[in-house]
């Protein structure tokens, strides 16, 4: 039976690509040891969504509660199956600007040392399968922001005559000389990573840099996951501090489906060391300020929110992903979730029906 490795099982993009893969005949490999409960508090435990995925996928799914960092416990796992492991999804990850700054060395080790160890056990056990791995967009650092913006009711745009304008960021944006949080520099390192084991030992592989990944299995807060907090938030009424940028900063946002969705089709046909920007780009993006009155409306609640003008180091006032490089390699992939609107009502009818925060 094909395997498919999946680390971060028990997160977002990584419980959606267990279930998705275990539901389409493989074997799947969960390997997660929770450590966003570590980051974030028990809120933000996920052993509630890996109890999820086992029940849902039965003997399809095996979870390993290993730290990807352990070189020892990796390559037990890959040696063990080998050549039959097709594909490794790598979504484990530390994934906080503010965290980072608390403990940079369990911040790099874990972005950086974990994907090498990962990258180093697909070549030495199973160098034919297929490497995906999610990166980030705050790979860029603050570069976004030297963009020529425009303020307008309710958001940040980019000016109409720049070439970002219709379709947003490319992969060719400079990397280089900016702020990128001690987190933006420990995913750029594993990024870079993954594109050098690619050219250097001709392994199949793609960095999909996400913008805001998003929906309704997603345990969210305050220092990661913004929709899924925000709803929160608004759904139990708790306090919401916005950062800065007079809550008008722009994300886009797409959703676990559509990430998988990509990821997958690049499995069925891969290539080698690409890098993809990946988010809603300029169907599904939303302001602050937009996010909050989403929330208030589909809640039937007023928010409790403040302002602070101080925002957080390196981050960005307006991104959005341009998607065409991906499209134009595989022209058959498009957003199932084109509409934050759509995401946001997901999230609160799943924890709704879920009475995870009732």
């Amino acid at each position: 039976m094909s395997v498919v490795i999946v680390t971060g099982s028990g997160g977002l993009i990584g419980s959606e690509a267990a279930l998705f893969y275990g539901k389409a005949g493989y074997k799947v490999l969960g390997i997660d040891n929770d450590m966003r409960q570590y980051f974030f508090g028990s809120g933000a435990s996920t052993d509630w969504n890996r109890e999820r995925i086992a029940t849902a996928l039965a003997d399809k799914y095996e979870h390993y509660n290993v730290d990807i960092r352990n070189a020892e416990d990796i390559n037990e796992i890959f040696s063990k199956y080998g050549s039959e492991i097709v594909l490794i999804v790598h979504t484990a990850a530390q994934p906080s600007h503010d965290w980072a700054a608390k403990e940079p060395f369990t911040d790099f080790t874990i972005n950086a040392n974990g994907t090498l160890v990962l990258l180093e056990a697909t070549r030495q056990y199973c160098p034919e399968a297929v490497f995906a791995h999610c990166s980030t967009n705050k790979v860029y650092g603050d570069r976004p922001n030297t963009l020529p913006l425009v303020e307008l009711e309710k958001r940040w745009e980019v000016d109409q005559s720049h070439p970002y304008y219709p379709n947003g960021i490319p992969e060719t944006m400079s990397i280089d000389q900016s702020m990128h949080s001690l987190f933006g520099a420990s995913k750029l390192a594993g990024d870079i990573l993954v594109q050098e084991y690619g050219r250097y030992f001709n392994i199949k592989s793609a960095v999909f840099r996400g913008g805001v990944l998003s929906g309704p299995q997603h345990s969210g807060a305050q220092l990661h996951g913004f929709p899924s907090y925000l709803m929160k938030c608004a759904m139990t009424g708790t306090h919401y501090t916005i950062f800065g940028y007079k809550g008008k900063q722009v994300r886009d946002v797409i959703h676990c489906n559509d990430v998988i969705s990509a990821m997958n089709t690049f499995f069925e046909n891969p290539r080698i060391a690409e890098v993809y920007n990946l988010g809603g780009g300029r169907e599904s993006n939303v302001s602050m300020q937009e996010g909050i009155e989403m929330c208030e409306e589909i809640t039937g609640k007023k928010m409790d929110y403040s302002y602070t003008e101080t925002n957080r180091m390196g981050d960005h006032i307006w991104y959005i992903s341009d998607l065409s490089k991906f499209k134009s390699h595989y022209p058959g992939w498009k957003l199932s979730y084109p509409s934050v609107r759509e995401i946001f009502q997901e999230i609160y009818d799943f924890n709704t029906k879920q009475k995870r925060w009732n």
